[in-house]
C-alpha cells in the first residue's frame, strides 16, 4: 500500500514538472558585481533580475555573483565579459580605465553641479552616453556593450583623519589614498596633497596606522566601510565627482536574442539605472546622521570655497587632454551635455516655480 501511494506521488510530481519544461529560460544571464550586499550594486542587480525575468515571462533567468565569485579587479571582469565567461558586470570609472582611459572623463572633477544635472547628463540615449557607448564599441572590437551608466556611492567627497578641510591649501601634505587610474592622483597632486594608490580592502589598516590620512568617497562608502573607526573624523561636502558606475553587457549574447527580449532587456538597465540613482540618496541620510552623531566633523564649502577647488584643480583638464587617447572628444561632449542639462532645468525651474 505504501508502495503505491509512493508511486502515484512520484508520478503525480513528474506531471507537474512538465509544464516547467516547457517554459524553461531561453537565456541565462550571469551576472557579477564586486561589492556586497548593502551597495546600490546590489540594488541594482535586484531590480533588474525581478523586471527582466518578469517581463520576458521567465524566458530570461539572470543569476546574480555578489563579490569575487567571477573576477576581482576591472581589467579581469571586463576580460570576462569579453570572452563570455561573465554576461554582465558593473565596474567604476577607475575600475575601467586600464582598458577605456577614456571612461575617466566621468570623474573630472567639480563639472556636474547636483544629482538633477548628473542624472540628465548620464540619462540612457544622451548624446553623451551615445558617445561614450559607441567609444566602448569601437575599442572592445564589439566585444562589449556600455548599457547604461548608473551610481554607486553618491559624490566623491573628500574626507580625512586630521582635520577639516575648507580650501585647497588645507589639502597640503596630507596622504590621500587613490585608485591605480591616473586621473584621481593628477586630482590629489593639483590640490597640494600626496596621492597614495591603496587596495579597497586595505584601507581601514591604512589609516589607522598612517599610512594614509584621507580618501575621496562617499558617506555610504566611509559609513559601510566603518572608517571613522580607524580614525575618518574629518568629510568635506566639496561633491568633486559623481560615483558614476559603468554597466557593461557581453555584445554577442545581447544581439543573440530576438528583438523582443532585447527590449526587456534594455528597459531592464534603465529600471536598475533609476534604483541606482535613487538609493544612494536614501541611504546616505542615515549615514550623514551617524558620522556626526559619532563625533564626526561634516563641513559644507561656502560657493567661493568651492569656486577655489575648481580653480586649484584646472591643471587635471589640461592633463586628461594630453594624456588620453579620445580626451578631447569626450571633455567636449561631456561639456556639451552639462551645458544643455543646465539650461534645461533652469527652464524647468522656472517654469515650477511661476
Amino acid at each position: 500500500m505504501i508502495r503505491s501511494i509512493t508511486k502515484s506521488l512520484m508520478m503525480a510530481a513528474i506531471l507537474a514538472a512538465a509544464p516547467l519544461a516547457a517554459t524553461a529560460q531561453d537565456f541565462n544571464l550571469r551576472a557579477t558585481a564586486n561589492s556586497n550586499e548593502n551597495d546600490e550594486d546590489y540594488d541594482g542587480l535586484i531590480v533588474f533580475k525581478n523586471y527582466v525575468e518578469a517581463a520576458s515571462n521567465g524566458r530570461i533567468g539572470v543569476e546574480l555573483f555578489i563579490g569575487t565569485q567571477l573576477c576581482s579587479n576591472g581589467q579581469e571582469c571586463l576580460q570576462g565579459v569579453a570572452d563570455g565567461s561573465i554576461d554582465i558586470v558593473i565596474q567604476t570609472s577607475g575600475g575601467t580605465s586600464g582598458i577605456f582611459p577614456f571612461v575617466q572623463v566621468l570623474d573630472l572633477p567639480y563639472l556636474m553641479a547636483d544629482d538633477r544635472v548628473a542624472e540628465a547628463v548620464l540619462a540612457n540615449g544622451s548624446p553623451f552616453v551615445r558617445k561614450m557607448q559607441q567609444m566602448v564599441t569601437d575599442g572592445s572590437g564589439g566585444a562589449l556593450r556600455l548599457m547604461t551608466i548608473g551610481n554607486t556611492g553618491g559624490w566623491r567627497n573628500f574626507a580625512n583623519t586630521q582635520r577639516r578641510i575648507a580650501q585647497p591649501s588645507d589639502m597640503e601634505g596630507l596622504k590621500i589614498r587613490t585608485v591605480v587610474a591616473d586621473l584621481p592622483q593628477v586630482l590629489v597632486q593639483a590640490l597640494g596633497a600626496s596621492p597614495t594608490p591603496i587596495p579597497w580592502p586595505e584601507l581601514f589598516t591604512s589609516f589607522q596606522t598612517g599610512v594614509v590620512e584621507g580618501s575621496k568617497n562617499g558617506i555610504t562608502d566611509i559609513m559601510g566601510m566603518k572608517f571613522p573607526d580607524a580614525g575618518l573624523q574629518y568629510v568635506t561636502l566639496d561633491g568633486h565627482a559623481y560615483m558614476g558606475a559603468l554597466w557593461f553587457m557581453n555584445n554577442e549574447k545581447f544581439m543573440s536574442m530576438p528583438e523582443d527580449l532585447r527590449r526587456v532587456v534594455v528597459d531592464g538597465f534603465y529600471q536598475l539605472q533609476q534604483a541606482t540613482f535613487a538609493s544612494p540618496k536614501r541611504k546616505s541620510i542615515q549615514a550623514y546622521e551617524d558620522f556626526v552623531a559619532g563625533g564626526g566633523d561634516l563641513y559644507v564649502p561656502t560657493p567661493d570655497e568651492k569656486a577655489a577647488f575648481k580653480d586649484a584643480a584646472a591643471p587635471v583638464f589640461d592633463w586628461f587632454r594630453e594624456n588620453v587617447d579620445g580626451g578631447p572628444e569626450i571633455i567636449e561632449a561631456l561639456n556639451a551635455a552639462v551645458a544643455e542639462a543646465e539650461a534645461e532645468l533652469e527652464e524647468i525651474r522656472a517654469g515650477d516655480m511661476n
